[in-house]
């Protein structure tokens, strides 16, 4: 387990904004990733996946990790922000572009 949280530490350290997804952003595999997704997308924000899919030891991992048991996870600037519903009503309430402006991440909303 140590080496598993290790390596999703690496993974969160490495880029500014996280995703852990069922799938991929072209191709994702449940509602919730996708509409995750759709949300990071609309604000054009920069983000690399992770295909909890291709790895089960991966998406049991991340559970314990972030001691959320739900799939999609998003981190910004290595602070675990919450799964889809966090980052859903974050968006709707503005929180989300406060919190992408706090912690100085490019974003420009769609029009």
């Amino acid at each position: 387990m140590e080496k598993i949280k290790n390596k999703i530490q690496k993974f969160v350290d490495t880029d500014n904004v996280v995703l852990f997804m069922k799938g991929t952003p072209d191709f994702p595999q449940c509602g919730f990733s996708a509409n995750a997704v759709a949300i990071l997308n609309y604000f054009n924000v920069e983000f690399k996946s992770y295909n909890v899919l291709e790895n089960d030891e991966l998406r049991q991992g991340i559970k314990q990790f972030s001691d959320w048991p739900t799939i999609p996870q998003i981190y910004i600037n290595q602070e675990f922000i919450g799964g889809f519903d966090i980052l859903k009503d974050m968006a709707e309430s503005g929180d989300f572009e406060k919190v992408l402006k706090e912690k100085k991440i490019s974003f420009k909303i769609q029009n």
